[in-house]
């Protein structure tokens, strides 16, 4: 093999870009975590009302759909390593995954990156923020109803317990989710 094909690639990004990066995304679970913990019990379903989902969706439109991902797949690490970032109502690491709650906290990575790949991607505006937002709200449902349908052996119990009672609180966080996230990126561009 030649010296050429076994040289490492200079990395374009020095260690304290990376330390930065890294407490951006360190920071964003701490920020889930306590949204998470602003919770409401529900008496007619296992599953709280939580401002968790409207983190998510700020902390993926805010970071983008890759340090968005990182942050949420982190978040479910610390969760399942038992640090106290789930919400309080439930059990608490592995078994908070394996309980009612677990379809929606498994689908955050990927309700994180939907809502940062669509709101980076062309105009930055709050109508394609909210866009994003709103997939992503798909992408969260599917997995939370998923897996409770398969908990309860019950579609339309599934639908009971984790739709029909938060769709409304979900418009509210999608729109303020994309408010914010448009409203710092004109404050960001104003003063730059």
């Amino acid at each position: 093999m030649n010296r050429a094909a076994t040289q490492v690639l200079p990395s374009q990004h020095g260690v304290g870009y990376w330390t930065r990066q890294a407490a951006i995304v360190v920071s964003a679970t701490i920020f889930v975590a306590i949204c998470a913990h602003l919770t409401i019990p529900l008496a007619f379903t296992p599953v709280p009302l939580t401002l968790q989902n409207f983190a998510v969706l700020l902390v993926g439109v805010t970071l983008g759909s890759r340090r968005g991902f990182a942050a949420l797949a982190l978040y479910l690490m610390e969760g399942i390593a038992g640090l106290p970032v789930f919400n309080p109502m439930g059990p608490g690491g592995l078994a908070q995954i394996l309980g009612p709650t677990g379809g929606f906290l498994m689908a955050y990575p990927l309700v994180a990156a939907v809502a940062g790949l669509i709101s980076e991607r062309g105009i930055r505006s709050f109508a394609r923020t909210a866009v994003g937002c709103l997939l992503a709200e798909l992408v969260l449902f599917a997995g939370g109803i998923g897996w409770l349908a398969v908990l309860t052996h019950s579609a339309s119990l599934a639908m009971r317990y984790g739709f029909y009672w938060f769709v409304f609180a979900e418009i509210i966080k999608v729109m303020m989710a994309a408010g914010l996230s448009t409203g710092w990126r004109r404050a960001g561009k104003s003063q730059a």
